[in-house]
């Protein structure tokens, strides 16, 4: 049925508080909610019958949808949408679960490790797929370089960055550079542009081979050549954790279901792209069933929130679970999970 949003924005209080309500005991239960269960926990003095009419109207609007004749009604996409946009309330983490997070995500501990940390926090505290888009190191200051010949035109170049995170890269190059070269280009990059995000020195690199004309001609060359590629972007990548509790969840009993996700989760890159619409926008997101937009995660929800250092995005984390999920649960956690991270995660010194 369409939905009609003219109706539900003038949905009246009752019919509110019955929505809420058989959204709620289905969240809890994962069977159809019928009238005469509603009778009994709306805490409303209606009929039976009264209620099967507002149900009725709900289910007209797009609201819900009976799955079985005479056998209750379950929300759809769209009321989940609503219920969570305007129906549900949401209460801050108990202080016990936020300290739980703030001891898990220690500051000053590498980055690998706490993402994979929250990852798993996400997941176990709320018993779905926890995951946390991997931050850019473009976005980090580097410390220290250094290159070591392997053969031929293979160097090894060794980076350490401001939060102490070390990175291998073996890059080829155009011409073979003996060890000599190799330690003038590492002495000028680490004395020129330690403390510098990694894109701010390719940009100035170009400036200053632009704009040379002495001897240091030479030398900028050989830098721009190995730095254009140890310093070239790298491939997004994601930490997930808890795949397999999915395997218990009722909601997704079908074998065929789940080894669609477990491949979407395998690929990455949808879950990937769906996590970057969120990098801009403030606070938590929720993409319900359809709005994901990946046919993998029809019947599921993505709730979302992008995790902070220094005042810079550096990322966005979340949990990956059935629409048939305790929101006023999950909401909080992904909340407290990017505030515990970002603050884990140093400032780069300048």
């Amino acid at each position: 049925m369409a939905r009609h949003p003219a109706d539900i924005a003038n949905l009246d209080p009752r019919a509110r508080h019955l929505l809420r309500t058989l959204i709620g005991r289905y969240i809890q239960s994962g069977e159809p909610v019928g009238s005469q269960t509603l009778a009994r926990h709306a805490g409303l003095d209606v009929s039976p019958a009264t209620i099967r009419n507002i149900l009725s109207d709900l289910e007209e609007i797009g609201l819900l949808s009976a799955p079985h004749a005479s056998a209750g009604r379950i929300p759809t996409a769209q009321g989940y949408r609503l219920f969570v946009d305007s129906l549900l309330q949401v209460r801050p983490l108990p202080e016990g679960e936020m300290t739980r997070l703030r001891n898990e995500l220690p500051a000053g501990s590498g980055i690998q490790s706490l993402l994979g940390n929250a990852s798993e926090l996400l997941s176990a505290m709320t018993h779905f797929v926890g995951v946390v888009s991997v931050p850019r190191r473009e976005q980090f200051a580097f410390r220290r370089i250094e290159f070591v010949p392997i053969d031929g035109l293979r160097v090894l170049a060794i980076l350490v960055f401001a939060d102490n995170e070390v990175q291998n890269r073996i890059i080829q190059t155009r011409r073979p550079f003996d060890a000599g070269e190799l330690e003038r280009v590492g002495n000028y990059l680490n004395t020129h542009f330690a403390g510098r995000t990694v894109a701010d020195i390719r940009a100035h690199l170009v400036r200053e081979l632009r704009n040379a004309r002495d001897e240091m001609d030479v030398l900028l060359s050989q830098s721009m050549e190995l730095a254009e590629q140890v310093l070239a972007p790298t491939h997004d990548d994601m930490v997930l954790a808890g795949q397999t509790r999915l395997m218990g969840v009722q909601d997704l009993a079908d074998v065929d279901r789940l080894r669609e996700l477990f491949e979407a989760f395998a690929r990455k890159r949808e879950i990937l792209q769906l996590l970057e619409r969120t990098v801009r926008a403030p606070g938590v997101r929720i993409f319900i069933g359809e709005e994901t937009g990946l046919a993998p995660l029809e019947g599921m929800s993505l709730v979302s929130a992008p995790y902070t250092a220094g005042g810079q995005v550096l990322g966005v984390l979340g949990v990956i679970g059935p629409s048939r999920m305790a929101y006023e649960r999950v909401i909080p956690v992904v909340q407290a999970a990017a505030q515990a991270l970002g603050a884990a995660i140093q400032p780069d010194p300048t």
